[in-house]
């Protein structure tokens, strides 16, 4: 098993790697003071880890309440935010009671955001069942919920208590799900680390017939760069926007087309195309880096295309409300090379639209 520790001072929280973590009673307990617990799973994760975690916690001599919500992206809604809520009520949980999030991006987001608003603030952990929660949206302690007019923006900064990162998930995992994943994985490679996008290149084969040591080194290498970057910027006011890279043009398409219709990671590695293709019209990098880029992001079955259907307009609608617009100038992250990345914010309107057309 692999530890990494998250550094926010007294919120500082630790990252666990490895197999069977899940069975762990010591372990999963470790961080929940709490007696009671709540936890929160999707209909797809109940038949396959509920019972597990449950008589795991309680085998630690934890009571466990369940919530199931509805599985999907189209799911992540205020609506179904009650139903947490509802459980917690229901069952008489007080400001000292535990959330664990068991499940994907969509369920760990939900109850990280419910355990931000409960009582003015309770503790929660992860436990992602994902390769794209793994790697991404179960640390660094940004949750929220979807709007109709916008991905994510409704939402909260809040820290877990810890992460357990069972890598024996991505055996039960679908192979769009995996690929998926592995949007953010490269994302990490193309904005911070050129060796680690070159590894993810020559590895391939080894990382999709899940090699345990491919894929505990991949996971940590994502985690350990998240790490560094939450710690030095929690609030995203500099560097940690820099994790967004493909994903102004991502969550456009995905408010679009209507959520759950492109998985969140195709959303993003057809995003990340989308950057790299401005970063090079604004001579920012060689066109050979595109090209890797693209090819990276092919391998791994993931798409270098927007949909055809959407044009400028049905972009621009979606990215003038996305999170990274400050005082009405769209900001983007671009590449600079394959291993960084800045903000920008002078990318004209006639060369946006000439990138999101031609593409």
């Amino acid at each position: 098993m692999k530890q990494l520790e998250v550094q926010l001072g007294d919120r500082s929280y630790p990252i666990y790697i490895g197999q069977q973590l899940f069975n762990d009673a010591e372990l999963l307990t470790r961080h929940i003071s709490s007696n009671k617990v709540m936890l929160v799973t999707n209909t797809l994760v109940e038949t396959l880890y509920l019972k597990q975690v449950k008589n795991t916690l309680e085998r630690a001599g934890k009571s466990v309440d369940v919530t199931v919500l509805p599985d999907g992206e189209s799911y992540k809604t205020l609506e179904t935010l009650n139903l947490i809520f509802d459980g917690l009520l229901q069952g008489i949980h007080g400001r000292d009671t535990c959330i664990v999030a068991l499940g994907g991006g969509v369920v760990g987001d939900m109850a990280g955001f419910a355990a931000s608003c409960y009582q003015r603030g309770v503790d929660f952990i992860q436990l992602p069942t994902t390769l794209l929660s793994q790697v991404d949206s179960s640390v660094g302690g940004k949750t929220a919920v979807n709007h109709p007019l916008g991905k994510n923006m409704i939402g909260a900064f809040y820290q877990p208590k810890a992460v357990y990162i069972d890598i024996d998930c991505l055996k039960t995992l679908a192979s769009e799900q995996f690929s998926a994943g592995m949007a953010e994985v490269i994302k990490y490679g193309i904005i911070w680390d050129r060796e680690f996008f070159d590894w993810l290149d020559s590895n391939h084969q080894t990382i999709v017939g899940l090699d345990n040591d491919a894929i505990t080194t991949m996971i940590a290498r994502c985690c350990e760069i998240k790490a560094e970057v939450v710690s030095s910027d929690e609030h995203e006011r500099g560097i940690r926007a820099l994790l967004n890279l493909g994903h102004t043009f991502g969550h456009a398409i995905e408010s679009e087309q209507g959520y759950g219709s492109w998985l969140h990671g195709e959303a993003v590695a057809a995003g990340m195309v989308l950057a790299a293709k401005t970063s090079l019209a604004l001579g920012l990098i060689e066109s050979e880096s595109l090209v890797n880029i693209q090819q990276l992001i092919s391998r791994y079955q993931l798409p270098i295309n927007a949909p055809s259907t959407m044009n400028y307009n049905s972009f621009i609608k979606h990215m003038v409300i996305d999170k990274k617009v400050i005082a009405g100038k769209l900001r983007f992250v671009l590449p600079t090379s394959i291993g960084s990345a800045e903000l920008y914010s002078d990318v004209t309107e006639d060369l946006l639209k000439q990138i999101i057309e031609c593409s």
